[in-house]
């Protein structure tokens, strides 16, 4: 099929060179010109395993090709809407300001029987006020919501091979005709009898965030048994692998640390709470803002952690901070746990030492008061106190022994529970978990 993807950040990026991947012709549209130069010349923009290759493919079949000009997406059939949603300064509200100026920039390219699909995180309710925007604007074109739940680090994987679809389709004789463009443009993940779900505006605008909001809740319940465990002496890593064995609680994201971070769950539960509060229930997911709390507590525990062990003062202390992105396998720092602590300990007079492998870069410009390093050795060398709060591979296979050799004091802080603790131990360091005795 001819595609169109409105919007070529992390998500659009993804899904314009998946499309491609999997054999569509496919146009990606962004105002950021530079974006655009990048993408058009196979360069990802961003760190996520995987998309160089599937971008370079894509542009050297001809499958795929980005322009800042939107008059290019006439001639296809969909048009993907994979704008941000942002959360509005001075609120907990998403910002729809992005969305509401694709669809107004895409209507007047619009042609009878092309599908718009909106794969942003929107507050439900806003299909159906856009759905009624577009035919009233372009009489012959429909809506539907097509909601994404990639996860970072496994975009490409979960886009070509997802594990649901969710339609949210229009009432009436529409509907069929938007769920065939849609059964086409992800015909073989179909193929493979991969679950689709086919549901109406509302439900389909929910199933993002109602997912986002439960593993936020899943998370912080774990932490919330963290700060028991801490006051009783108990360890929750037990405590999750134990209750992780109920199949109906299941042991992942039961994993106690500084926290959940990035650019969807923490504005999704926010914007969550804000839209149920305009609409009156307020109430029903009142327990997200402890939820949120309870994670942004997490990492001020980290940090007091390291404040406590220098009774009360950090000040000169050189502290090596092992993680900048949110999570491993990827560069994003929006919201990001790991940069919070480093942040907050500079704040206190530590003279912070910080290494990732991507996120330097991206961390660079949000705290340019932070040292940087791209060398894990360099980063140790002569610390007072270590502070694990990325969970990188090339933090968890660290050896104790050679660690204890570089650094002046051996001391570490586990705050995401991914080292050996008895291993550290046995190496001479003081190792202090997340929850843990």
């Amino acid at each position: 099929m001819k595609i169109s993807v409105i919007g070529c950040g992390y998500l659009g990026a993804v899904h314009a060179a998946a499309m491609a991947e999997l054999g569509h012709d496919v146009v990606g549209v962004d105002v950021d010109k530079n974006k655009v130069e990048q993408l058009a010349a196979g360069t990802a923009p961003f760190f996520e395993p995987g998309l160089p290759e599937i971008l370079s493919r894509g542009i050297a079949s001809g499958k795929l090709r980005f322009t800042t000009d939107m008059a290019e997406v006439k001639g296809a059939k969909i048009h993907f809407v994979a704008v941000g949603t942002p959360q509005r300064k001075g609120s907990n509200a998403a910002d729809l300001t992005y969305v509401d100026a694709a669809i107004e920039s895409l209507i007047p390219y619009l042609s009878e029987g092309d599908l718009v699909a909106g794969k942003s995180t929107v507050p439900v309710g806003t299909a159906v006020r856009l759905a009624a925007r577009v035919s009233t604007a372009a009489p012959g074109a429909m809506l539907a919501w097509n909601p994404e739940f990639l996860r970072e680090g496994f975009a490409v994987q979960d886009t070509i091979s997802p594990d649901r679809l969710v339609y949210g389709l229009p009432q009436g004789e529409r509907a069929a005709a938007a769920k065939a463009a849609l059964d086409e443009v992800y015909a073989v993940a179909l193929a493979r009898e991969t679950p689709l779900v086919v549901t109406d505006y509302a439900t389909a605008e929910l199933v993002k965030v109602s997912a986002n909001a439960f593993l936020a809740t899943k998370i912080s319940f774990i932490n919330a048994m963290a700060e028991i465990a801490e006051t009783t002496g108990a360890d929750v890593t037990q405590l999750a692998d134990a209750i992780g064995l109920d199949a109906r609680i299941g042991r992942r994201f039961l994993n106690a640390g500084v926290g959940f971070g990035g650019g969807c769950l923490p504005k999704d539960i926010r914007a969550f709470t804000a839209r149920a509060e305009e609409l009156g229930r307020g109430e029903s997911v009142a327990f997200l803002k402890e939820v949120d709390a309870i994670n942004l507590r997490r990492r001020q525990k980290a940090v007091d952690l390291v404040v406590s062990h220098f009774d009360g003062n950090v000040f000169n202390k050189r502290v090596a901070v092992l993680g900048l992105a949110f999570k491993p396998d990827s560069d994003d720092i929006r919201d990001s746990p790991a940069l919070d602590v480093a942040a907050q300990l500079k704040g206190l007079g530590a003279q912070v030492i910080a290494t990732d492998p991507e996120a330097i870069a991206n961390a660079r410009r949000a705290h340019p008061q932070l040292e940087f390093t791209d060398d894990i050795e360099a980063a140790l060398a002569g610390a007072d106190a270590v502070i694990v709060v990325t969970e990188w591979k090339a933090f968890r296979e660290l050896d104790p022994v050679r660690v204890a050799e570089l650094v002046n004091r051996s001391y570490i802080v586990d705050g995401r529970n991914c080292l050996d603790p008895a291993a550290w131990r046995a190496a001479g360091w003081v190792y202090q978990g997340m929850g843990r005795p």
